[in-house]
């Protein structure tokens, strides 16, 4: 049937583009809702036309099989009556409307068949569209997990980088720190030799001190000199 394929190739073409075009998945998720949608509402309007088809044809025939009857009924009755003339006359008209009703037959069978293939892939594009969208949530919320994932991975580097700007920050620290020990170690150094030279120049004078004020040691060699007869 025509029409079935026509619209076959159509939701067909709406597929492949959007897998040629592979975009964001989320994006192309949506684009394909959008078109399958669009599809299913003209899947619909051409099933409503096809399903008034068919409900035309059976009309015509349920009509065409009401009037053989009635001639098989008017007859019946001139037979009865006993008019054979009149009787031929309503068979003859019975069987021109049986050939049209074969012919109506044919055609309601054929508006059936196609009515039942519309409503199929009305049906089955309603399912599918019911479908996706049941899946559309669970597909973002991958992609949405997989953004973040991205994100935290850029971010991983970023906090690399910095780590590595920490560890020169360290090395520098201390660099800085052996700089002020020596510089206090130095200082220390040239306070100890200051203390020193004060220490021995305090000496000096602590010696001299001791000796002047040691008169019994002087009185005491005096009086050595005097016994032993030495001169000054």
């Amino acid at each position: 049937m025509g029409i079935l394929s026509r619209f076959k190739d159509i939701m067909s073409a709406n597929i492949n583009a959007l897998l040629d075009k592979a975009e964001d998945p989320e994006k192309m998720i949506d684009q394909y809702l959008r078109n399958i949608e669009s599809d299913l509402g003209k899947v619909k309007a051409e099933t409503a036309a096809v399903m008034a088809e068919e409900t035309r044809c059976k009309r015509q025939l349920d009509e065409c099989t009401e009037e053989v009857n009635k001639y098989q009924r008017y007859a019946e009755k001139a037979v009865a009556a006993g008019n054979d003339s009149d009787a031929k006359q309503f068979l003859a008209k019975k069987a021109q409307l049986t050939q049209q009703q074969a012919t109506l037959q044919q055609t309601y069978e054929v508006a059936k068949t196609n009515a039942t293939k519309m409503r199929q892939m009305h049906d089955k594009l309603c399912k599918d569209i019911a479908d996706l969208n049941a899946r559309k949530d669970a597909i973002k919320a991958k992609v949405a997990a997989a953004k973040t994932q991205e994100k935290l991975n850029k971010l991983g580097a970023s906090v690399d980088g910095v780590k590595g700007s920490m560890s020169a920050f360290d090395r520098m620290e201390a660099k800085a720190d052996n700089m002020l020990d020596k510089a206090n170690a130095m200082a220390e150094l040239n306070s100890s030799a200051e203390e020193n030279d004060i220490d021995n120049l305090a000496a000096k004078y602590d010696d001299a001190s001791t000796t002047s004020e040691s008169p019994a040691i002087d009185d005491e060699l005096a009086a050595l000199k005097a016994k032993m007869g030495v001169q000054e």
